[in-house]
């Protein structure tokens, strides 16, 4: 019996929950690595430091706190500028277009993700970003929907009870 319930339910919780496959982080991850970054600035090389910024903005662009994720495209942003790299870039764009999809800003995530993949066309997690932020647009689409029809169900139902009771 259970089961046949999970069968059942599993695809709705997952409709509604999201199912992307982004990994999260932990608050013990982000600590370590604005540890690491403190370290770094204390006599790093620049690319060491560079490297443990790296670090600590996917720790915080994957993080389930909105403040941290807020925080790690800040970080990403101010740097971007300063990339030269197209590999660097292509990384920069990808964590900023992960911290937009966490933030629900998924037109800017989708924006990105299609910025990373003019740099590498057959990269497997942006295409992956890129699908599940697709998905994730679709579903609000079909949610918002759903209320909308719902309401005006209930606003019909409301004026059709109140017409019959006059009568």
């Amino acid at each position: 019996m259970e089961v046949k319930i999970n069968r059942f339910f599993g695809p709705i919780v997952t409709f509604i929950n999201g199912g992307d496959q982004l990994p999260w982080t932990s608050p013990d991850i982000i600590v370590g690595s604005e540890r690491e970054v403190a370290d770094a600035n204390k006599g790093a090389s620049d690319e060491g430091k560079n490297e443990s910024i790296m670090r600590l903005s996917w720790a915080l662009v994957h993080s389930k706190q909105p403040e941290d994720v807020q925080r790690g495209i800040a970080m990403l942003e101010a740097s971007l500028a300063n990339t030269s790299s197209p590999l660097q870039q292509r990384e920069k764009l990808y964590l900023l277009a992960v911290g937009y999809y966490r933030s629900g800003e998924y037109s800017r995530s989708r924006e990105l993700t299609v910025q990373c993949l003019e740099i590498a066309p057959d990269w497997r997690q942006a295409l992956s970003l890129k699908k599940a932020i697709e998905d994730r647009i679709t579903k609000d689409g079909v949610i918002g929907i759903g209320i909308t029809v719902t309401t005006i169900g209930l606003i019909a139902g409301g004026i059709i009870a109140s017409l019959v009771r006059r009568k």
